[in-house]
């Protein structure tokens, strides 16, 4: 195969990954050509250096750990999160009753920052594992519920009077029009999702946890370890990267089904 045909099919990955590694060298390469001063050589830092202490945290066990801990409040308030932002979303949208009911406790409750929220789901909840599910929870589903919410509104009114010539009921009418005409609005939900659920994780654990990534960031932070902090935000960022790589997957099979011109949209 050509190299100009391999670059072709693989251009996004080739020019993002070589920016990254362009990136990464420069940074390296900074001391070499450019004599920090002593304040800021404190706090200063190499990727060399954060793959090295990478390589021992992981083998004491420190970042399995902590990644577990971070893990487990992720997956639990952004699982939360979807159960109840994806269906409450497409309800609101359908129903002009709910709609006039909680939109504006919706929007009130979006605009509040979450980190407000923390201090009582602390007391309610204590330091443990569920105060640090709520606030990502808390931070997530607004994002999913009204990215949904859009959705189902601004489904192409025609199509549905078409379905319910033949017939269909509400749910046939929500299954064959309107969910599959929300997906990507539900999929830019699921994606904003993501981000504030692992800063919903990060918050909770700088602030109300003794374990996770987080508390880890926070401590080594307050010893001026530099490295260990840019090794929990880098484990951050590439969950990040793999999370959206694997819903923009999800969107592809998705959309399969739409003509080439709305996929591109």
């Amino acid at each position: 195969m050509k190299p100009a045909k391999i670059f072709a099919e693989h251009e996004s990955l080739i020019l993002g990954s070589g920016f990254i590694v362009l990136l990464l060298v420069v940074w390296e390469s900074i001391p070499l050509w450019y004599t920090l001063p002593k304040g800021m050589a404190l706090f200063f830092t190499t990727p060399s250096r954060i793959a090295a202490s990478f390589y021992q945290l992981l083998l004491d066990g420190t970042i399995e750990k902590h990644f577990y801990i971070s893990a487990v409040a992720f997956l639990a308030g952004l699982g939360l999160s979807i159960i109840v932002g994806l269906p409450l979303g497409l309800v609101m949208g359908r129903s002009a009753t709910l709609e006039h009911l909680l939109d504006p406790y919706v929007t009130a409750a979006n605009a509040t920052p979450r980190i407000v929220f923390l201090p009582l789901l602390i007391l309610w909840f204590g330091i443990g594992i569920w105060s640090k599910i709520l606030i990502v929870f808390a931070g997530a589903v607004f994002p999913l519920l009204i990215n949904t919410y859009v959705g189902v509104k601004n489904v192409n009114r025609v199509l549905v009077n078409v379905v319910r010539s033949f017939g269909a009921n509400e749910w046939q009418v929500m299954k064959i029009v309107v969910l599959p005409n929300s997906v990507p609005y539900i999929i830019a939900g699921l994606r904003l999702a993501i981000g504030r659920a692992i800063l919903g994780v990060v918050v909770g654990e700088f602030f109300g946890s003794s374990h996770g990534l987080g508390y880890m960031i926070a401590s080594a932070a307050t010893n001026y370890k530099v490295d260990v902090v840019f090794v929990g935000v880098a484990i951050f960022m590439a969950l990040s990267v793999i999370l959206t790589l694997a819903v923009k997957q999800l969107e592809s099979r998705l959309a399969s089904w739409r003509p080439e011109a709305a996929k591109s949209f």
